[in-house]
């Protein structure tokens, strides 16, 4: 059984950054992709950002392209959301996700785990 624990979210201000972790556990991840996700208030689930576990392969959505980066480490089996200059519209839920080899990286579809969430808040 796969699970998800997200960690570091919190209440930021505008221009500060904040790293997100999703420790991974319940079997290995060869082939495994990891997503990151977000839900704000009344808004539906939005694609931030995601990594292939095996050959490190990054997509990112537009909104979050230059401003965040997503890694992994095999040790630890984590992944994590670096957030550089954060605005108040990344304002949000954050989710990871994971699926063995997802069709399509962005959609929250594809995605059979997920973890419970960590909220982060960014004032202006």
């Amino acid at each position: 059984q796969v699970q998800l624990v997200e960690s570091g979210g919190g209440m930021v201000q505008t221009g500060d950054s904040l790293t997100l972790s999703c420790v991974a556990s319940g079997r290995t991840f060869e082939k495994f992709a990891f997503g990151w996700f977000r839900q704000a208030p009344g808004k539906e689930r939005e694609f931030v950002g995601s990594i292939n576990w095996d050959r490190g392969t990054k997509f990112y959505s537009d909104s979050v392209k230059g401003r965040f980066t997503v890694s992994r480490d095999f040790a630890k089996s984590t992944i994590y959301l670096q957030m550089n200059s954060l605005i108040p519209e990344d304002t949000a839920v954050y989710y990871c996700a994971a699926d063995l080899t997802p069709t399509t990286v962005a959609l929250p579809r594809e995605y059979e785990y997920w973890g419970q969430g960590t909220q982060v808040t960014v004032s202006s």
